[in-house]
């Protein structure tokens, strides 16, 4: 009965798709027949979101109010009752206690010294994970004291800290929430998705009109970006709390605030500990981009080198980003490690007691020597004079090569499948999407594909956002072709794994806008130095998703295919990849979010897609393009996790089905 069924379902996809490839062609030969409705949407045609969406929000923010009090006055009111902990906490990190300013400027309490600072987090390291851990931030420490960039890194810190206590807050509270109530969890969930798909300047534009401009508006930016983790991590997290743990603890009496406060999340805390490791990351990736409306520090810094094309000074500013990201990174991941294993008494009263000595003795000793709490400007290292003499070495030397590779890449390949696509009728396109939606995953997938591209159809964005999959479908594809093999092999060699992983590691906490440099240094602004960027952001997922894949594999089937006579690559082709391939496909789709999200930063390189019409709204303030575009994008994200998500489930489904 099984196979008659499966046989049955399979005849009737076979007609289903039959019948649409009829369709296409129909519609195929009446988008020649009638091109101006179904070639390319007459501009009559099209809605004016962007004006009804700009209108809107000018309103909210100028105009609306709320018992008589402007909207405007209750979200500036925010913005100033936000700025005192980021001025406290910079007081405190950075800056000390300072009145006037230039000639006049006094300094009346130093801030805590850099090296209590270091040592503090070396001891915590030491606690949560051993000596590795203590040495890497005892490392990290000292390039940001002696590279000159301790005070910038602290304004990022005191942005971070604060950042990730409030989005931890309100993600713990909306997350409590949704598992509480299903209705609300249906809608969180949509909306949280779409918000982690919108590109990241579309969070400046809003914020820049109720907000306004400086570090305050950046922190209100930075929760929105960071909240989803938390979100999804807290659901996921006290929906795995045992059965039998709740009903011992309705059995023992307690109430329903008493069950979560007392059982629920401590139970979940491990769970919790890992959205609060992505809360971290993601907050980390928004300090660049948060610097253009005023947030300052590192992320300030690389800014500012981009704009200068200084490769070497940007590059120092990124790496000291790394080098905060990753003790924050590895800190955070201790702690959810120890809570995941039950381990208890990691941190003593001697250690608060040590911890406190050790802030204060060097603070109090700096107000005697000031070496202590600022590094001397003459005392820094530097390296960026050696990383922009390399690059000016390979264009005075390399030019000539490097610049047939840009124009052999932009004639041969680029512009062809970029001007391919743009002239692709959109009837042709969005029902090629939805007959792709509806062989992966049935009629409601394509039904979802079909919505969401009209969207960007009558928003009168379609042109740009095939652009966007232009640029999109090259980087992944190469990022697919460097990276699975890779991660492929790396998993047949163990040794291997651990530093690969690092790698992997230390590529992902990068700022997005480090990738830039290096690329615009080789190859100028346009199309080829964005695609090299988005090939290098989004090459870590493909490598490590390639590993997992292979890794993931029953034994006992590489076991069977080895005793039936297989020979290696029959084994790798037959059984391996097969097995391997659900979860292959997840890594495509990590690599797509990943391109699509550094195709928005690469706007800053001159690309003419979704993301530069984001980035010209934000340089204009026009709120009402910046945020439909911004929305174009997300649909388009939103289209391709569907379709790759359904295609990892129907091969799932088939490869279970074929070893049943």
């Amino acid at each position: 009965m099984t196979d008659v069924s499966i046989g049955t379902k399979d005849m009737a996809d076979r007609r289903g798709l039959w019948t649409g490839l009829a369709l296409l062609l129909a519609v195929g030969a009446a988008s020649l027949l009638l091109p101006t409705m179904l070639g390319h949407l007459p501009e009559g045609a099209l809605l004016p979101l962007s004006d009804w969406v700009g209108a809107g929000l000018n309103w909210f923010a100028r105009d609306a109010g709320i018992g008589g009090l402007k909207i405007a006055d209750i979200t500036r009111a925010l913005a100033a009752a936000a700025q005192m902990p980021i001025d406290w906490l910079k007081f405190v990190l950075a800056d000390g206690w300072v009145k006037g300013a230039g000639f006049n400027k006094v300094h009346f309490a130093p801030p805590l010294s850099w090296l209590g600072v270091v040592l503090t987090a070396a001891l915590l390291g030491l606690r949560l994970s051993g000596r590795g851990l203590a040495i890497l931030t005892l490392v990290a420490g000292a390039y940001l004291v002696f590279f000159g960039l301790w005070a910038s890194a602290m304004t990022t810190l005191a942005s971070v800290a604060l950042c990730v206590v409030v989005a931890l807050a309100l993600g713990l509270a909306m997350g409590i929430w949704a598992y509480r109530s299903t209705r609300a969890e249906a809608s969180l969930r949509a909306v949280m998705n779409v918000m982690q798909t919108v590109p990241i300047f579309s969070y400046l534009l809003p914020t820049l009109l109720l907000f306004g401009y400086g570090p305050s508006a950046a922190l209100f930016a930075t929760v929105v970006y960071a909240l989803p983790p938390m979100v999804h991590a807290t659901v996921l997290a006290l929906r795995s709390v045992p059965g039998e743990t709740l009903e011992l603890a309705r059995m023992t009496g307690c109430s329903r605030a008493q069950t979560l406060w007392k059982v629920e999340l401590p139970v979940a805390a491990p769970r919790l500990a890992i959205g609060l490791n992505q809360v971290v990351m993601m907050t980390l990736n928004m300090v660049i981009i948060a610097s253009m409306i005023g947030a300052g520090g590192l992320g300030y810094d690389v800014l500012r080198a981009l704009r200068r094309l200084d490769f070497g000074t940007g590059f120092e500013a990124g790496m000291g980003i790394v080098a905060l990201a990753v003790v924050l990174d590895r800190l955070t991941q201790a702690a959810a490690r120890n809570q995941s294993t039950g381990r208890q008494g990691l941190w003593s009263r001697r250690d608060t007691l040590a911890a406190v000595l050790l802030l204060a003795v060097p603070t109090l000793a700096s107000l005697a020597w000031a070496p202590l709490a600022a590094w001397p400007g003459g005392w820094t290292l530097t390296t960026a004079p050696f990383w922009n003499g390399a690059v000016s070495l390979i264009n005075q030397n390399f030019y000539e090569p490097l610049e047939a590779i840009r124009t052999a890449l932009l004639l041969d390949v680029m512009n062809p499948f970029r001007n391919l696509l743009q002239a692709a009728p959109w009837s042709v396109v969005v029902l090629l999407l939805a007959l792709a939606g509806y062989a992966l995953g049935g009629l409601r997938t394509a039904l979802t594909v079909v919505l969401l591209m009209l969207f960007v159809l009558v928003t009168g964005y379609w042109q740009a956002a095939m652009t966007s999959v232009y640029l999109t479908v090259l980087s992944v594809a190469l990022a697919l072709a460097i990276g699975l093999p890779l991660g492929i092999w790396v998993s047949g060699h163990p040794r291997l794994n651990h530093p690969v992983q690092l790698a992997l590691d230390t590529l992902q906490t990068l700022p997005t806008l480090v990738y830039l440099l290096p690329a615009v240094m080789l190859f100028r602004n346009g199309d080829v130095s964005a695609m090299i960027a988005i090939v290098s952001y989004a090459v870590a997922p493909a490598v490590r998703y390639g590993i997992a894949g292979m890794a993931h594999v029953p034994s006992e089937r590489i076991e069977a295919a080895l005793m039936s006579g297989c020979t290696p690559w029959q084994s790798f082709r037959f059984v391996r990849l097969p097995s391997a391939f659900p979860t292959l496909l997840l890594g495509v789709n990590q690599t797509v979010m990943m391109a699509l999200s550094m195709l928005v930063i690469a706007a800053l390189v001159g690309t003419r897609e979704l993301g530069q019409e984001v980035f010209t709204a934000l340089s204009r303030g026009e709120t009402g393009p910046g945020i439909v575009a911004g929305l174009c994008v997300a649909a388009v994200a939103l289209v391709a996790d569907a379709l790759l998500k359904s295609g990892a489930m129907r091969a799932a489904r088939h490869e279970g089905e074929a070893h049943v």
